[in-house]
């Protein structure tokens, strides 16, 4: 579970260093006045706004999830260990004999 929250933690990061290098972008070109500038600006605002909400709203629902999905694994993996060491190994040689047909 610690493994999924670094993750997620370190991928809202990224994202959030994203939103602001686009902004800064943004305010680096503001004294710039050809035409097709202009219009990237105004379509990077435009959607790192709307980037913004979505982030807003999406972020916290998929935090949620990981956090379910998560425990629901935990919970599987205490309940039926055996169980999920046999499948964790058939799995583990049917990729190996897939990646091993070239």
């Amino acid at each position: 579970m610690e493994l999924n929250r670094s993750n997620t933690e370190r991928m809202s990061a990224e994202l959030q260093e994203i939103m602001v290098h686009a902004q800064a972008l943004l305010e680096a070109t503001g004294g710039e006045m050809d035409e097709q500038v202009t219009k990237a600006r105004k379509a990077l605002s435009e959607y790192l706004d709307t980037a913004k909400d979505r982030y807003g709203e999406y972020g916290h629902k998929f935090l949620d999830s990981c956090k379910s999905a998560a425990g629901d694994t935990d919970r599987i993996i205490k309940d039926k260990p055996y169980q999920v060491i046999g499948g964790t190994f058939i799995v583990g040689l049917l990729l190996g004999w897939v990646l091993s047909r070239k």
